[in-house]
């Protein structure tokens, strides 16, 4: 085992301010700092006086720079890997040089820090046990409408991401398979215009403008009991 070490450092998901102490002091402890968009982890750099200029690290090229930084890391450096938001690996760049390195002997080291996975399923009130995180809603029409299919049959409190300008595409498709199932849609989290509205899909969608903009979390309500035994009874 060498004695290099791999820090994963989660980063606000909106406010600046949700930065830990130790997430602070390893940003300026370590050799380098690969990032998911550089421009971005400038501006996160700079309001904590960390000098160290970020490399690019992102899904399109992960794959290609993961070797290099773990032949950095075997020759003794420290490095960390942040992204534009929240915990590396999820739904993000992180996973694949994690794996690597740990596959190399190197030692890697998870932070603790802000999740928008766990901020909007706490925020959504409701029930957080058990509960099921899907990523990102698929692109495609048809893998998209099989996604929302299982979270409607989906017993517990079900989390996923969706982009602004699939989230009324996404909305209608729910609407029609879900009928009044309580859905809370999170956006702009932590931020100057954090909103939470909670609702039936197709309420939702009503309540939507036409552009919307800013990161989208959905949280979508377990499916009752007594929906399910209906379910049950009309397929025997």
């Amino acid at each position: 085992m060498t004695s290099a070490r791999l820090y994963l450092v989660p980063t606000p998901i909106g406010n600046l301010e949700d930065m830990t102490y130790r997430a602070v002091r390893v940003l300026r402890e370590v050799d380098w700092i690969a990032a998911e968009d550089t421009r971005r982890a400038r501006v996160l750099l700079q309001a904590y006086d960390v000098s160290t200029r970020p490399i690019s690290h992102h899904a399109h090229n992960e794959h290609r720079e993961s070797s290099r930084l773990v032949e950095r890391l075997l020759a003794g450096e420290s490095g960390a890997l942040i992204t534009d938001a929240g915990m590396p690996g999820v739904s993000d760049p992180g996973f694949f040089l994690a794996r690597e390195a740990r596959a190399a002997g190197i030692s890697v080291e998870v932070l603790p820090g802000a999740s928008a996975v766990l901020t909007a399923l706490v925020a959504s009130g409701f029930p957080p046990e058990p509960f099921l995180f899907l990523g990102y809603v698929p692109n495609s029409s048809g893998r998209r409408v099989r996604f929302l299919q299982e979270v409607g049959d989906e017993p517990r409190t079900v989390v996923f991401f969706e982009v602004p300008h699939r989230i009324h595409r996404t909305l209608q498709t729910a609407a029609e398979l879900w009928e009044d199932r309580q859905v809370a849609l999170a956006r702009e989290l932590t931020k100057k215009f954090e909103e939470i509205v909670r609702g039936p899909a197709s309420e939702i969608l009503g309540s939507l403008p036409s552009t919307v903009k800013g990161e989208i979390v959905v949280v979508v309500a377990p499916k009752a009991r007594s929906e399910r035994k209906k379910r049950d009874s009309a397929q025997e």
